[in-house]
């Protein structure tokens, strides 16, 4: 790569396109790039390894004002304290933690009514067998009978 790269050589490089490559300007997560003499943005090659953080801080879970807040937090680590991304990841592996927990719940509801051959909501939700959780919600509706 050479020294000064235009938005589109940015963008491949990271794996965006050129309007996110904006967006994210925009948002403040990239410092605003020199300008060639013809009005051409012009970035370094820190912009390519910035715009990799912040698809890989997504992938992880991050939302983009968290990871502006990442960001904030590396350029200026001296001063006032404030938490860094130990703190940051730990806080999101207990989100992500909660959450397939949530979706083991789901799973499990699900499979169990395929198990039981659910194939009407409105049927099942009045069947005593059914088993998914809406059930309790239709309780004055519940007959006995055949599940689904």
């Amino acid at each position: 790569m050479s020294e000064h790269l235009r938005t589109g050589e940015v963008a491949e490089a990271a794996g965006v396109n050129a309007q996110t490559l904006r967006y994210y300007e925009r948002r403040g997560l990239l410092p605003e790039p020199g300008r060639s003499p013809g009005g051409h943005r012009l970035y370094d090659e820190r912009a390519v390894t910035v715009l990799r953080v912040i698809k890989a801080a997504q992938r992880l879970g991050f939302t983009l004002d968290e990871v502006a807040e990442l960001l904030e937090t590396g350029r200026h680590r001296h001063g006032r304290p404030v938490p860094g991304l130990q703190q940051r990841a730990a806080a999101k592996l207990a989100e992500v933690e909660e959450k397939i927990a949530d979706l083991s719940t789901i799973r499990d509801a699900l499979l169990a009514a395929v198990d039981a051959g659910c194939d009407d909501l409105t049927v099942c939700a009045s069947s005593t067998c059914c088993p998914i959780p809406f059930t309790d919600l239709a309780e004055e509706n519940r007959h006995a009978g055949p599940c689904c």
